[in-house]
C-alpha cells in the first residue's frame, strides 16, 4: 500500500512527499482536475500518511488509523460535501468546520477537511471559509477539490496551494480495469477511450446504456437545424432534467467534438475517444470544420463550468445548442 498505489499523478505526488518528509506541508491545497481521475483518492491518500502510525511521510493502508480514515470514522479527518438532498454545501457546514478544526485533535497530529466539490460552497459558505483561511487553525490542513477553479472566489483560491490533477492516460485507466477489476480487454479498451482518462467514470460506467444514450445524443445534434430555437429549447428541457446525466452528456459532447477536431486535422483515427463511430465522425469532420468544433468545446467548458456553480441547467443546455444551431 501507500502513494505508490495510486494511479498516475506523479507530479502532485511527488509535491506532497517532500512537503510531508520535510515536515512543511501548506495549510490549504486546492486540487483541480477532472472528476473522477483521483483527486479524493490523493486527498485521502494525504490524509491517511499524515496519520499513519506504521510508516513516516507515506501509509500502510492497514493500521487503525487508516482504516479509520477510509471508513469515514477518523475524528480528525471530516469530509465535508452537500448534505442528503441539497444542492450546496452551507454557511453552516462551515461554521461548524471552523468551530470543529478550533478543537484539540484527539491524536495530537493536524486535523484534516477535505472539502469536495468544493465547488458547490455557496457564496456565504465560501466568505465563511475565506476567514478560516486567512488565520488557519494550528495544526490543521484544508484540501479543496473541485473539477473547475472558476466557481471559486479568486481570494479563496489564492489562499490555496494548487495542485493540478490532469487526466489519466489511456494505457493507465486500461491496466487498472484489467487487472484491478478483472475488465475483459475489449471492454476495458472501450471504457478508457470513452472515460477520457477518468477512472471514476468507467468504474460507473453502464455500458451498454451509455452506448444507448450516445446513439440518442449524436441523433440530437445531428437533427438540429439552422436557427431552430424551439427543437434546441426542446432538446435542452430533457437533457437538463437531471444535473449528472447533464454533466454526463457534456463530457461526451466533449469528447465528440475532440474526436472531430482530431480528425478534422489529423485525418487519423489512433487517438479518437469514440472509435467505434469512426464513420459518422468522418462524415462530419468533413461537414464542419476546425472552427465549428473549437467553438463547440469552448461552449462545452462554459456549460459544464455553469453547471457546476448549480447555475440554471435548462438555460446553461439551452445556451449550448444555441450555438450549435447558429454556427451551423
Amino acid at each position: 500500500m501507500g502513494f505508490a498505489e495510486v494511479v498516475g499523478h506523479s507530479k502532485p505526488l511527488n509535491t506532497l512527499q517532500k512537503a510531508l518528509t520535510n515536515q512543511r506541508l501548506h495549510h490549504a491545497y486546492l486540487f483541480v482536475g477532472p472528476e473522477g481521475v483521483g483527486k479524493r483518492t490523493v486527498a485521502m491518500a494525504l490524509a491517511k500518511a499524515i496519520h499513519c502510525s506504521n510508516s513516516a511521510a507515506d501509509f500502510c493502508g492497514e493500521c487503525i488509523n487508516c482504516a479509520s480514515i477510509v471508513d469515514g470514522n477518523h475524528p480528525d479527518v471530516r469530509t465535508i460535501e452537500p448534505l442528503a438532498g441539497k444542492k450546496e454545501i452551507s454557511i453552516r457546514q462551515v461554521r461548524d468546520l471552523e468551530r470543529d478544526l478550533r478543537y484539540r485533535s484527539f491524536s495530537g497530529k493536524c486535523k484534516i477537511a477535505i472539502i469536495d466539490p468544493a465547488a458547490l460552497m455557496n457564496a456565504s459558505a465560501q466568505n465563511a471559509l475565506l476567514k478560516t483561511l486567512e488565520e488557519p487553525p494550528e495544526n490543521s490542513l484544508m484540501i479543496l477539490v473541485t473539477p473547475n477553479a472558476g466557481a471559486l472566489l479568486p481570494t479563496l483560491r489564492s489562499r490555496c496551494l494548487r495542485l493540478s490533477f490532469a487526466p489519466l492516460s489511456r494505457a493507465q485507466v486500461v491496466e487498472f480495469l484489467r487487472a484491478k477489476r478483472g475488465v475483459a480487454a475489449d471492454d476495458a479498451e472501450f471504457l478508457a477511450a470513452i472515460s477520457m482518462g477518468s477512472i471514476g467514470v468507467a468504474l460507473t460506467l453502464d455500458q451498454q446504456a451509455f452506448i444507448e444514450k450516445r446513439r440518442i445524443w449524436t441523433d440530437m445534434l445531428s437533427s438540429l437545424r439552422v436557427n431552430d430555437y424551439r427543437a434546441a429549447i426542446a432538446a435542452a428541457e430533457v437533457l437538463a432534467g437531471n444535473r449528472e446525466e447533464a454533466l454526463e452528456f457534456l463530457r461526451w459532447a466533449e469528447s465528440w467534438y475532440r474526436d472531430l477536431l482530431i480528425h478534422g486535422v489529423t485525418d487519423k483515427a489512433d487517438d479518437l475517444v469514440n472509435l467505434d463511430m469512426l464513420a459518422q465522425i468522418e462524415r462530419q469532420s468533413r461537414q464542419g470544420g476546425v472552427d465549428r468544433s473549437l467553438a463547440a468545446l469552448a461552449r462545452i467548458s462554459s456549460a459544464t463550468a455553469g453547471i457546476h456553480r448549480n447555475l440554471n441547467r435548462r438555460m446553461v443546455l439551452e445556451s449550448f445548442l444555441f450555438g450549435e444551431i447558429e454556427g451551423h
